[in-house]
């Protein structure tokens, strides 16, 4: 990959994107992780008004305090970034002691975490309306397209994505290429949902290389037969991920109805 170039093209196509829109600038959600550090570098070096949101809900210190330090680094390389920290705790807090009691709690804390993702794209979008900018999606190519690691409504909700044609490990190159704080760049990546430090890796059960590489060998025509061991193990992962999260991945289905009816 042009690292260079690459990144120039996106900063121009974000500029571009939001000036035909007439639109003033960006807002992200900041969560000490990589994407949203490269996606809302990118937004900054447009030139136009980037909003960096903090939005904590039973956040690990140590994410919170990433996120803290790359505004922090945001603010000194470039004029155009705004801060702003929205607790989202006690909103989280209430909605959960409003919401009736069910049986299975593993159900519940599946459903809680994805809501956490909502509420931080409903904050987003007002901040967006506030101020005539566009949310900006940090999600990549393996999250978006190949396995769909992101929430539908959540993450998975914003106006334009521009680093979801890159893997993770490009990504990371652009990372480097921006020179962005070491701690978030050998941060093991995170959704930050759970309150606690889980990895994308551990909820996955494979690294974003791995996903990587069998994203690659299904687009090649390969199958779960064509491989052993790790290879079969991780080519399976992949797999049911991107199987079971397709209607993340494609459009609402429409009920059509028949000519002949109307």
């Amino acid at each position: 990959m042009q690292t260079e170039k690459v990144t120039e093209h996106i900063v121009a196509w974000l500029k571009e994107y939001a000036t035909n829109a007439n639109m003033k600038g960006f807002v992200i959600g900041i969560s000490g992780g990589i994407d949203s550090a490269v996606t809302s570098t990118l937004c900054a070096k447009t030139g136009l008004e980037l909003l960096c949101l903090e939005m904590p809900i039973h956040q690990a210190d140590n994410q919170v305090t990433r996120a803290d330090r790359h505004i922090d680094w945001l603010q000194r390389n470039f004029k155009n970034v705004s801060r702003q920290p929205v607790n989202l705790t006690p909103v989280f807090d209430s909605l959960v002691a409003a919401l009736p009691p069910v049986e299975n709690e593993e159900d519940r804390f599946m459903s809680l975490a994805n809501t956490r993702a909502r509420l931080r794209m409903t904050t987003l979008y007002y901040f967006a309306a506030l101020q005539k900018y566009l949310v900006a999606g940090t999600g990549n190519k393996v999250e978006d397209f190949g396995v769909g690691f992101y929430t539908k409504y959540g993450d998975g909700g914003v106006d334009l994505s521009p680093i979801a044609d890159l893997l993770k490990t490009q990504v990371y190159a652009i990372g480097k290429f921006l020179n962005l704080n070491e701690d978030i760049i050998k941060a093991a990546p995170t959704d930050g949902l759970w309150g606690d430090n889980r990895t994308d890796e551990d909820q996955i059960g494979a690294s974003y290389p791995e996903l990587e590489w069998a994203m690659k060998m299904k687009d090649a025509g390969k199958t779960p037969n064509d491989f052993v061991g790790r290879e079969k193990e991780v080519f399976l992962i992949f797999n049911r991920f991107h199987i079971a999260n397709q209607h993340k991945m494609v459009s609402i289905p429409v009920c059509k109805i028949p000519m002949s009816l109307f």
